[in-house]
């Protein structure tokens, strides 16, 4: 049966534009959202990332939360009649303060899958405080409790069948062990592609400071190789993926490269904006 990808809105964040995309506006604030996503259709529900834990915590990096009663992620999850404890698997792309967040909120037969790597990468130090502490200790008790935490090996296995019509796969991209989480509907593959996109306008569509058609620009918050970022955005746009969803900006339809649409909170669904084809040279 294909599935459905349900996007929920665990409201939004202020932050430095160039953290968000390379060099663009440095000093100057923006607003995005931050989604999670709720995949429908299988054998139980499963929930994809799940935000920050309060506007407070954001403030360690020196952004601000707004998140709100509704953005809450019991009544995210309640428009579509699913409540906590029906959620079998949490998938995180990474655990980064702003997807991880509210993995406390599930109880301990919800099991947490994450890529190892991401886990040890989290308490290496090396992006430190993007991984805070409440989140981490979370994790590391439901190591220690049988079943609550699943331990992917992508790098050593490659991509992955988690069940029917979802799989991972290393994302190659962002942090060490940031995973991408494909979906089959019935329109075709999704990827919820986390922080490895950040910006489909000002790093893919235009990029920023550009110096060719498909030179795509990269986030100004990365824990490897600007060419391993911009490959692993390339890997998704010429991938077999129909539609990718990135955490802080709405889902995107693709073909041969382009982005070709964007998309509203629901895939499969009708496509919310049409984005012209954009030549490099003019014709």
């Amino acid at each position: 049966m294909p599935l459905e990808i349900k996007v929920l809105d665990f409201g939004d964040i202020e932050l430095e534009s160039s953290f968000l995309v390379l060099g663009r506006d440095c000093g100057r604030t923006r607003r995005v959202p931050v989604y999670g996503f709720l995949i429908l259709g299988g054998q139980y529900p499963i929930v994809v990332d799940t935000g920050y834990r309060d506007n407070a915590i954001m403030e360690s990096l020196g952004m601000r939360g707004l998140q709100f009663h509704e953005n809450m992620i019991e009544r995210q999850l309640a428009k579509y009649g699913v409540r906590v404890g029906d959620v079998r698997y949490i998938l995180h792309t990474h655990l980064h303060i702003d997807h991880a967040g509210k993995d406390d909120c599930f109880p301990m037969n919800t099991t947490v899958v994450i890529n190892r790597r991401e886990l040890e990468y989290s308490v290496s130090g090396l992006m430190h405080p993007q991984y805070p502490k409440p989140d981490t200790i979370h994790l590391i008790e439901r190591l220690h409790t049988p079943g609550a935490l699943r331990l992917e090996d992508l790098e050593i296995t490659g991509e992955i069948e988690l069940l029917p019509g979802i799989s991972l796969e290393a994302a190659g991209a962002h942090t060490e062990g940031s995973m991408n989480v494909h979906v089959e509907t019935a329109e075709g593959r999704a990827t919820i592609c986390g922080d490895v996109i950040y910006d489909f306008n000002d790093q893919i569509i235009q990029p920023f400071h550009s110096f060719g058609p498909e030179e795509y620009q990269v986030t100004g918050n990365h824990g490897g190789s600007k060419r391993g970022e911009k490959g692993a955005i390339r890997k998704l746009m010429y991938s077999k993926s129909k539609f990718l969803l990135p955490v802080h900006d709405k889902p995107a339809k693709i073909d041969g490269g382009r982005v070709v649409g964007r998309m509203d909170m629901s895939i499969p669904g009708p496509v919310a904006q049409s984005v012209p084809r954009r030549d490099w040279f003019p014709a």
